[in-house]
């Protein structure tokens, strides 16, 4: 089932690529043939004794290039900052990204040429559902790590089937679980309206909203990536009345829902998944969408959505200072920005993995460390990650915020769950310290 939805999910996003903002190994699988090797047996593909080559895939043009096409240049930032400080076990991180243009037959086309021609050791970050779910056979066919997509999808935790691939941020159903939670007990009176992109991503997210608000909902409208027309879903909400709406959606159609929604003079209180919900860039679409008609971000003053990292603006966060350090030493220009910090902070997690895979590691080496240790990584993420060899899903909570002009302010603490019925608690880790330099010196801690 899980297949059939990933095959339609890619259908219908390959063919709506225009304005389809990406949201946005367990069982010993033995390492392919397709590179050398250690006297153990483990791949040493994209090893030398003094560099670690590593791959991604991002759109670096086209129509998903706002913000998206800025997480490679925070990466690419940290590895450098890495580099200059004496590397990973003297290795140097060589890291190589290419553009896809978020079309996933261009993605199967460049991750071929990032395992056969450039033969890195892993690929890292690759950005979107459609997308990476297009390479996942070949990656984990080919033995290589394939660690922290860039997306909230369950496809990622699959360690049976794709025992190479480990997913990163909070996945949608408990994105979806905790935003739920905050809504029943802040709104128990809301008419609940979903506003959900028709894929793994609005699937997965209705799974987490109904364990909380099945009672609640009233309609439950869907879109298809591509098409720009939302003015039947939005009437639809209206007309049943709906008073919150929760969109689980990319950053264009947050911009589309508030300009058709000020069109039809609705005004629920909305709640959007974190994918959607970066002002900053919802601003500039909402500019363009608008033809300049709306020139700021003030439309999405009160909306309520989640956060996981720090946010560039909050200065007084170590972990933003030290990044803005970082930036400025080894950033390409422009300032920094949430997409920037999530490069860096999947840079960070990568260092540490590798760090956790020893002195010689072998990717087969590297993902065992992942399975093994990586519930006990730190680093600027909110919440810890659920990595084992049975479960590959990344960070486990977020805390609810509203935004406030570009900004935020927290309405709930950090909170915690992972899927089906588990429970919502809140965390009790506390922040984690930044550790000299910015940088990991010993596998599962600072």
């Amino acid at each position: 089932m899980r297949r059939s939805r990933r095959v339609r999910a890619l259908a219908a996003l390959a063919l709506g690529a225009v304005l389809a903002l990406a949201g946005c190994g367990a069982g010993g699988r033995p390492d392919s043939g397709s590179g050398g090797s250690t006297e153990g047996g483990g791949s040493t593909v994209g090893i030398t004794a003094d560099t670690v080559k590593v791959g991604s895939h991002f759109p670096l043009t086209g129509v998903a290039a706002p913000g998206y096409s800025e997480i490679p240049t925070g990466t690419k930032a940290y590895f450098d900052w890495v580099n200059a400080n004496g590397g990973v076990n003297g290795r140097k991180i060589d890291y190589v990204f290419r553009d896809d243009a978020y079309n996933p037959t261009q993605t199967s086309q460049v991750v071929n040429e990032l395992v056969l021609q450039d033969q890195v050791f892993a690929v890292l970050g690759g950005l979107g559902t459609p997308t990476h779910g297009a390479v996942l056979d070949f990656l984990n066919a080919e033995g290589v790590p394939d660690l922290f997509v860039s997306s909230g999808s369950l496809l990622w935790d699959q360690p049976q089937k794709y025992p190479m691939t480990f997913g990163w941020q909070p996945d949608y159903e408990v994105e979806a679980k905790i935003l739920a939670d905050h809504v029943a007990k802040t709104f128990p009176q809301a008419r609940v309206g979903l506003f959900l992109q028709n894929d793994d991503v609005g699937q997965d997210a209705e799974r987490g909203i109904r364990r909380y608000l099945d009672r609640q909902i009233v309609s439950v409208q869907r879109y298809t990536p591509g098409n720009t027309d939302i003015g039947p879903q939005m009437s639809a909400l209206q007309a049943a009345n709906a008073d919150l709406v929760i969109g689980f959606n990319v950053p264009s159609y947050t911009a589309l829902t508030q300009l058709q929604g000020q069109k039809l003079n609705y005004k629920p209180q909305w709640v959007y998944s974190n994918i959607g919900a970066d002002p900053v860039l919802v601003g500039s679409l909402l500019g363009r969408f608008s033809q300049g008609q709306v020139t700021d971000s003030s439309l999405l003053n009160g909306i309520i959505t989640d956060e996981y990292l720090p946010r560039a603006d909050n200065a007084a966060d170590p972990w933003t200072a030290q990044f803005d350090a970082i930036w400025k030493a080894h950033g390409d220009g422009g300032p920094l920005t949430n997409f920037r910090i999530f490069g860096m902070s999947q840079g960070y997690a990568f260092v540490q993995a590798l760090l956790a895979a020893g002195p010689n590691p072998t990717r087969q080496g590297l993902v065992e460390a992942i399975e093994k240790g990586g519930t006990q990584f730190q680093g600027p993420w909110a919440a810890p990650y659920r990595f084992t060899p049975d479960k590959h899903s990344g960070m486990s909570g977020v805390k609810v915020v509203q935004v406030t002009g570009q900004s935020t302010k927290a309405l709930t603490p950090v909170r915690t769950t992972t899927n089906g019925d588990a429970p919502i608690t809140d965390a009790t880790n506390g922040e984690t310290p930044v550790p000299p330099n910015g940088i990991p010196t010993a596998p599962g801690g600072t």
